[in-house]
């Protein structure tokens, strides 16, 4: 059983500047959730961060939450967490396949995201996973998640001059028109 097997853990990211992180929990199996967001919480509060907590109605809206809150706000890092027991139909297939890409796309463009929504056979198996005293999935999204805001801090300063910048509100303003060339 996979529970049983050891697996190296990298050691609790460091910062000199408080995180504030968004944990974003869908809460359709209230006892799982409840768990995720406790080891996620503890996590945070361990690395020194501070977080808050939205609840959106599925797990395919955590990753919409997650856009809005980027847009919208001045969070550092975010934590997903939630969970989709198989069932009779490919539902399940959809919920799993559709939340997990949105939140890899949002990685992709730079967001510090962990992914802790449990995808699982049946209730024991989301049980073990989200005990904070057992496999702990939910500190382990929030370790995810402080660990790439380590990284986007350490490289987030450095400015290469390589490769696409979109226009910024202070190049608009400065008269550009369409199609000049700074160059």
């Amino acid at each position: 059983m996979a529970g049983h097997e050891a697996h190296y853990i990298l050691p609790r990211a460091e910062f000199d500047k408080p995180v504030k992180t968004l944990i974003v929990v869908a809460p359709y199996y209230k006892d799982i959730a409840d768990n995720l967001v406790a080891g996620a919480k503890a996590e945070i509060e361990a690395a020194g961060g501070t977080w808050d907590l939205v609840e959106v109605p599925g797990a395919l809206e955590l990753p919409t939450a997650i856009g809005i809150a980027e847009r919208m706000s001045n969070f550092d890092g975010y934590v997903a967490l939630g969970c989709v027991i198989r069932g009779e139909t490919t539902h399940y297939d959809t919920v799993c396949n559709d939340s997990s890409r949105a939140i890899s796309l949002l990685g992709l463009q730079g967001l510090c995201i962990g992914n802790g929504i449990l995808t699982v056979e049946n209730r024991p198996q989301a049980e073990v996973r989200a005990d904070p005293a057992g496999q702990n999935k939910g500190g382990g999204a929030a370790a995810a998640a402080l660990h790439l805001v380590a990284l986007a801090r350490k490289w987030g300063t450095a400015s290469k001059g390589v490769g696409f910048k979109p226009a910024t509100d202070e190049y608009r303003l400065a008269g550009s028109t369409k199609g000049t060339s700074t160059a």
